[in-house]
């Protein structure tokens, strides 16, 4: 007999072919996720879930899943939507999908940045509203990239791509990362500081933080009056890490230049959110890891992670080992 699973979503088919070959396999066809309770019925007596950072999964989700379920595989790197604790208690195995979307995703946060700095947006919407008239020496100007300062908070793998595309633009780069040694980060042309230096000297901030107890708020009323009244912020990590209102009243105060956002709190961003009627911000819906290659990749690691997990296997990536 074939293992059960569910998948939460429909998946790029590079990964959904595997899962069907290998498992008796109950596929979310919705275009929205499915709901809490909805996921609660549907993962009942399956061995393995695949599911997306837009799920719940909590004890309450695990145990209404049955004492058989083996593995939990996130389409994702990121996994705060999981109760790790409750998994580990369990014996479930949780993999996810690292490295194959850093260069996505650091692509992203520097079109971000390129964007907000030379005012894209605006750009359009001036000739979209019919105010090109002619050249003028002083519509739109912008900021410069070359020998601009850009703090990158957390010199991951993403951090440190985004380095050394920075590079590239013979920007200077200060990063804040613990975990991080000065050795390592001089590798990608960063210099560690503390989180005060790098606010207060950066032209352009960008995040690379996990979303976890330290970081949720990171971002918030007091760290961003300490950044230049021009400077701009990027996040392409986690909508909660930076403080929306905070970042909302900073931007119309003055407080700081813009910001350009991958992802919010929350996902999606009602329509008439506040921020998205303000000239100086840019918000793309969550799709750092968004190219063809990625997703592919990422579904077939997916579908790896699921397809051992629920066979008895070593997970190719696991969350922990």
């Amino acid at each position: 007999m074939r293992p059960k699973v569910f998948v939460s979503r429909i998946i790029p088919d590079a990964g959904l072919d595997r899962v069907r070959a290998a498992c008796e396999a109950d596929i979310w066809l919705g275009e929205m996720p499915p709901p809490y309770d909805t996921l609660c019925e549907r993962v009942r007596g399956v061995d393995g879930l695949l599911c997306t950072l837009n799920d719940r999964i909590d004890a309450g989700l695990m145990e209404a899943a049955g004492s058989q379920l083996k593995v939990i595989s996130q389409m994702a790197v990121g996994y705060d939507n999981i109760d790790v604790a409750a998994a580990k208690t369990r014996g479930i195995q949780i993999g996810n999908t690292p490295g194959v979307l850093t260069d996505a995703t650091a692509d992203l946060a520097f079109a971000l940045l390129l964007a907000a700095a030379r005012r894209l947006m605006e750009g359009i919407e001036y000739i979209k509203g019919g105010q090109w008239k002619t050249w003028q020496p002083k519509a739109l100007l912008g900021g410069d990239l070359t020998g601009a300062t850009l703090g990158i908070i957390g010199l991951g793998r993403i951090g440190k791509a985004v380095a050394r595309r920075a590079a590239g633009f013979e920007m200077r780069i200060l990063a804040h990362s613990p975990s991080c040694s000065p050795q390592e980060a001089a590798k990608v042309g960063a210099t560690l500081v503390d989180m005060e230096m790098l606010l207060r000297e950066s032209d352009y901030v960008s995040l690379h933080v996990p979303l976890n107890s330290q970081t949720r708020g990171l971002i918030n009323r007091e760290t961003l009056t300490l950044m230049k009244p021009t400077a701009v912020l990027v996040n392409t990590t986690r909508g909660p890490v930076v403080d929306q209102q905070a970042l909302y009243e900073a931007l119309t105060q003055g407080i700081i230049g813009g910001a350009a956002l991958d992802v919010t709190d929350p996902e999606p961003l009602p329509a008439d959110h506040p921020l998205l009627e303000l000239p100086n911000v840019i918000i793309v819906p969550h799709i750092g890891s968004a190219t063809h290659r990625t997703r592919d990749k990422m579904a077939t690691m997916a579908a790896d992670n699921l397809i051992a997990g629920v066979m008895g296997q070593p997970l190719p990536n696991p969350v922990w080992t």
